[in-house]
C-alpha cells in the first residue's frame, strides 16, 4: 500500500526526518526488503536499528526509529517512541483504507490451510490479499495490511493467540468482518493452562465482529458452536455433519490422499476436488467455502478456486522420491489433533511398509508425556513404524534417535513403495529429514 512518509508519520504520531518519500508497505527483516519498503526495526532477542543500514541497501525508502537518526543514513527517518507499536498504528491506517472485505481466521488446527484456501476462492472472484505464511501475530498481521496493494477488494488475515486478550488486540487492528473460528484443541497449554482459556481466547474474534458481520463456526467442535452466543454478527456453520449450513457428502480421498466431495451450501452445490493433502483439509475447505459464499462468490467459481489454491510450505506436501519412496513432509508443526490426522492419512496410503518419524509436540504443558505416549499408541494400531527424534515421551512403542542423523540411518533400508511422515513442532525443524530423503 502507497504512503507518503508525512502520511505515515501522522498516523503513527511520529517526526519525519527527511524528505517526504513514497513508501510502498513494510518490512521488519532487512535481508528480505523490497525495494519502496518502509524499514521497521523492532527491539527484540536483537535490536533492529542495528540493521537500518543493511534495509537502506536492500531498497528501504525509509525506516522506524526509536533510537534517533544516524547521520550516516541518507534515508528518511520516522522517530517514534516504540516501533512495534508504530507498526501496529500503521496497519491500522492501512486498515482504513480497505474495503469491508476484511476475514480474519483462528483456531487451534487448520488455520493457514483454511486461510489459504478461503484466499483461492475469493480470487476467483475479487483481488485477494492474505498473510504469507504464518503472518499471525502483532507484527505479522500489521504487515499484511500495510503490505496490501492498493486496489485489494478482499483481504484474509490469520490471527493467532498466545493468551488472552492476542486475537483481541489484533482485531483492534484488522477490523474483521467475517470470522472463522477452525477447532479448539489443547494445544499451547503451556501458555493457556486449559483448553477453555484457549476457547475464551479464540472467541475474542467473533466478539470483535459488527452486527452486520458474519461468524464462521465449526459445528463439529462444542466448544467452537457455541460461540454463536458470543456474537452479535450473524452465524453460519460448517462440518461434516448435513445438519450444518456448509456441510460436504460422499468424501473420498484418492491415492495421493487428496479430498474430493459434495459441497452443500445456501447458494447451492458443487462437486469439489481438493489439492490441499488428507481428509481433515475437507473443514476447511467448507468453512472457505461458507466465508466466500457470503462474501459474494458464485458457488460454481468456488470449486474452482479450493483447487487452485496455493499452501504455505511443509504442510502435507506429497512427494516420490527417485527411489520410489512417498514422503509426506507435514514438519511445519504439531499438536496432538493435527498428528493423529496426519497418521490417518499416512496409514490411508497404499504402501509395502509405512513408518513415522516425528518430533515433539511443544508446548503441551503438564499434559504432554500422555498426549505423546497416546500419539504413539495410535501409530502402532494403525500399524506404523515410530521413529522418534529427540523426544522420549513416545516410549516404548517407538525406536529413539537424538537428531536427524539418527533418523536417517534408520530408514536407510527404505525402499520402493514405502511410505514415510515427517511431523514435529517447530522446534524440530524436521523438514531437514524430508530433504535428505530427496523430497
Amino acid at each position: 500500500m502507497h504512503f507518503r512518509a508525512s502520511e505515515v508519520a501522522a498516523a503513527v504520531a511520529g517526526g519525519l526526518v527527511g524528505d517526504d518519500v513514497q513508501i510502498d508497505g513494510a518490512g521488519i527483516d532487512s535481508r528480505s526488503m523490497r525495494p519502496g519498503q518502509l524499514f521497521v526495526p523492532i527491539v527484540a532477542a536483537r535490536d533492529g536499528h542495528e540493521f537500518v543500514a543493511a534495509a537502506a541497501d536492500g531498497g528501504a525508502s525509509a525506516y522506524l526509529t526509536s533510537q534517533g537518526t544516524d547521520p550516516d543514513i541518507t534515508l528518511p527517518a520516522i522517530t517514534v517512541t516504540d516501533t512495534a507499536a508504530a507498526l501496529a498504528d500503521l496497519g491500522g491506517a492501512a486498515r482504513d483504507r480497505l474495503p469491508e472485505r476484511v476475514v480474519g481466521v483462528t483456531g487451534s488446527v487448520g488455520k493457514t490451510s483454511t486461510k489459504d484456501l478461503l484466499a483461492g476462492v475469493l480470487a476467483t472472484t475479487y483481488r485477494t490479499t492474505a498473510s504469507e505464511k504464518s503472518f499471525n501475530n502483532e507484527l505479522g498481521l500489521p504487515l499484511t495490511l500495510a503490505g496490501a496493494p492498493d486496489d485489494t477488494e478482499a483481504v484474509v488475515v490469520e490471527m493467532g493467540a498466545r493468551g488472552i486478550g492476542h486475537i483481541d488486540l489484533l482485531c483492534g487492528i484488522a477490523r474483521p468482518t467475517v470470522g472463522i473460528i477452525t477447532r479448539v484443541e489443547g494445544v499451547h497449554l503451556e501458555l493457556f493452562g486449559d483448553i477453555e482459556s484457549v476457547a475464551l481466547a479464540k472467541g475474542e474474534l467473533v466478539e470483535a465482529l459488527p452486527v452486520d458481520g458474519l461468524a464462521v463456526l465449526n459445528a463439529d467442535d462444542e466448544r467452537v458452536a457455541a460461540m454463536a452466543s458470543r456474537t452479535d454478527a450473524g452465524v453460519l456453520t460448517f462440518g461434516l455433519s448435513s445438519s450444518s449450513d456448509v456441510h460436504a457428502s460422499d468424501v473420498a480421498l484418492d491415492d495421493q490422499l487428496r479430498a474430493s466431495f459434495r459441497l452443500h451450501t445456501p447458494w447451492g452445490e458443487a462437486d469439489v476436488r481438493l489439492d490441499a493433502r488428507g481428509e481433515h483439509q475437507v473443514p476447511n475447505a467448507l468453512a472457505a467455502a461458507a466465508a466466500a459464499g457470503w462474501l459474494g462468490v458464485p458457488v460454481d467459481e468456488i470449486p474452482s478456486g479450493l483447487l487452485s489454491a496455493a499452501l504455505s510450505g511443509l504442510r502435507m506436501e506429497l512427494v516420490t522420491t527417485p527411489a520410489g519412496v512417498t514422503v509426506i513432509n507435514d514438519a511445519y508443526n504439531a499438536n496432538p489433533t493435527s498428528m493423529a490426522a496426519a497418521l490417518q492419512s499416512l496409514a490411508a496410503l497404499d504402501a509395502r511398509r509405512r513408518v513415522a518419524v516425528l518430533g515433539t509436540m511443544a508446548e503441551l504443558g503438564s499434559d504432554s508425556a500422555a498426549q505423546h505416549a497416546a500419539i504413539a499408541k495410535r501409530a502402532y494400531d494403525l500399524g506404523i513404524e515410530v521413529i522418534a527424534v529427540d523426544e522420549s515421551h513416545y516410549g516404548n512403542v517407538a525406536r529413539h534417535v537424538a537428531n536427524v542423523d539418527g533418523a536417517l540411518a534408520e530408514l536407510a533400508d527404505l525402499a520402493a513403495g514405502d511410505a514415510v511422515l515427517v511431523k514435529g513442532s517447530r522446534v524440530a525443524a524436521l523438514e531437514r529429514v524430508a530433504t535428505a530423503l530427496g523430497a
